[in-house]
């Protein structure tokens, strides 16, 4: 455990910032496996309008910094390439 003043504060800091990047990871995936049910599904309409709301919370993923610009593009494409065969 710290002994530092400074060092417990860190340690509570890491530990909020931890939970917020769990809660935020735990919802964009929640969300991507939400589009994949409607693709799986063959329900256009919704997978369209839960895809976009997916990007949304991707992209609010990669300002926050819980994951790196790339791999958020890349899921971003994978959805995109999914949605697409389905609709075509």
């Amino acid at each position: 455990m710290a002994n530092l003043k400074s060092a417990k504060k860190r340690v509570n800091t890491n530990q909020s910032k931890r939970e917020r990047n769990v809660a935020v990871k735990s919802n964009m995936r929640l969300n991507i496996k939400k589009v994949e049910k409607f693709i799986d599904a063959n329900e256009v309409d919704e997978a369209k309008k839960a895809y976009h709301h997916t990007i949304r919370t991707i992209d609010k993923a990669v300002q926050k910094g819980v994951i790196h610009s790339n791999n958020g593009n890349r899921h971003k494409a994978k959805l995109a390439e999914r949605l697409n065969q389905v609709t075509a």
